[in-house]
């Protein structure tokens, strides 16, 4: 689920955090930094919650539109299509996905149901629903892709979902892209058969990428004196106390990849900074972040100092 540069994102996050503390526990700032990256799950689970709630709402509806037939007073022709998806029946049928979901405490829309039926009144009104409702074809991919249809123009961009996230955990705003991402991509995949641990992804692609987390953090924090000395002789022009904290953070963590990380090249390094302070920090952050970082990557390549070696070098 997670990438390196997200994994980027909440390192500086943390860092930009302690900066101005005195503190030097690296357990307890590693600890900090893995439940921000763990908080993404909760997200990814509370998704498929309001998922698994919006069914049931769609199962009561009918039940109240049913009765209303009853009475003869038929406001509104049944169609159970909505309540009988197959894809949402699989959601609320993966047993392990239900237990992770309770055990975590994450399926807190039935205290903010408001927010179900915001999103369930959209999804009614909308010309998705419509067109899936009067559609007299019944299969599993008719069914998925109503689903992915109304996630992505409805769920996903939805404003007032997006301020409730806000305001639950506001880390969460930074993790919807990729979140929203990884579940239009298994909904995509999912097939009838699939087992029940596929809509349980992994947080982390593989080991390596947990160890490369901790690492830049300590590693950017271990060696902050001699990252900020370094900068400062760099920017001597610059009044270091008026640089940007964004910028100084990012710079470090940058100076700590081209001398802790030698897998990795100057040159993603590099990118991966800039497309990072192009989203998170001032206009002209960028621009002055890559002519640092330029002039240290030659400076250190012309001393032979922190040559890189490994995979995606050649």
């Amino acid at each position: 689920m997670l990438n390196r540069r997200h994994i980027r994102i909440k390192v500086m996050q943390s860092l930009y955090a302690f900066m101005g503390t005195e503190s030097d526990d690296l357990v307890k700032d590693e600890k900090f930094l893995l439940h921000s990256l763990d908080g993404m799950y909760d997200l990814y689970l509370s998704i498929f919650a309001l998922l698994g709630e919006l069914h049931k709402k769609g199962k009561s509806y009918n039940e109240k539109v049913q009765k209303k037939l009853l009475n003869n007073s038929p406001e509104d022709k049944l169609n159970t299509k909505f309540a009988d998806n197959q894809v949402l029946s699989l959601i609320i049928g993966n047993s392990k996905l239900q237990e992770l979901i309770t055990k975590r405490k994450l399926n807190f829309w039935d205290l903010d149901f408001e927010y179900v039926d915001i999103i369930f009144k959209e999804i009614k009104n909308s010309g998705i629903y419509k067109d899936y409702a009067n559609d007299e074809v019944f299969s599993f991919e008719k069914d998925k892709q109503f689903i992915i249809n109304i996630y992505t123009e409805v769920i996903a961009p939805n404003e007032k979902l997006y301020d409730y996230f806000e305001d639950k955990q506001l880390t969460w705003v930074d993790d919807l892209p990729i979140v929203n991402t990884t579940i239009l991509k298994l909904l995509r995949k999912l097939k009838l058969t699939s087992p029940e641990t596929f809509l349980l992804p992994e947080l982390y692609k593989d080991h390596d990428d947990k160890i490369f987390a901790k690492d830049l953090l300590n590693k950017t924090r271990l060696n902050d004196s001699s990252f900020l000395n370094e900068i400062s002789s760099k920017t001597k022009n610059w009044d270091t106390e008026r640089l940007a904290y964004i910028d100084m953070v990012l710079l470090k963590m940058a100076l700590c990849e081209f001398q802790k990380f030698p897998s990795i090249p100057h040159k993603v390094t590099i990118n991966e900074y800039l497309e990072i302070a192009k989203e998170y920090s001032t206009p002209k952050s960028s621009i002055f972040i890559n002519g640092i970082l330029d002039r240290i990557v030659k400076e250190y390549q012309l001393e032979g100092l922190y040559p890189k070696s490994g995979r995606g070098l050649f």
